[in-house]
């Protein structure tokens, strides 16, 4: 690694996607500043308090918020979710089970099963190709 890449430096947006977390729950030390690569790197191998206690309970960014429910992000504005939700707002849902949840978990089962269908489709043609060639 160059050092050039060890001093790069991202806005606290791109870090805090990156780690997985909403931004405005973060410190104001961590959203007004900048991290650069390195300080990435120890964020994610030694999380401290803040960051493990969002991550723990929230409130979480859209898409962690679709992928613990098992919905795709545009699954979750069709059911009216357009905030970040906490852990316990999440499993509270689970438990409800409304109709928009189960329909849009149903959508993503078959969009995932549909995309190992075309990977398998494309793998046997390959298989078939190298044989021929």
């Amino acid at each position: 690694m160059s050092s050039q890449q060890s001093t790069q430096s991202m806005k606290p947006a791109t870090a805090a996607k990156k780690l997985g977390v909403y931004l405005p729950a973060t410190p104001a030390s961590f959203q007004e500043g900048v991290v650069t690569r390195a300080e990435l790197n120890e964020l994610q191998a030694n999380p401290p308090e803040w960051l493990s206690e969002l991550r723990r309970n929230g409130p979480h960014p859209r898409p962690v918020v679709a992928a613990k429910l098992g919905v795709s992000i545009a699954g979750l504005a069709r059911g009216g979710v357009t905030e970040a939700l906490t852990t316990e707002q999440i499993e509270a849902l689970k438990q409800e089970r409304p109709e928009w949840l189960e329909k849009e978990r149903a959508t993503q089962a078959e969009v995932r099963k549909e995309t190992t269908r075309i990977k398998q489709l494309k793998k046997e043609r390959e298989q078939r190709a190298a044989e021929r060639g």
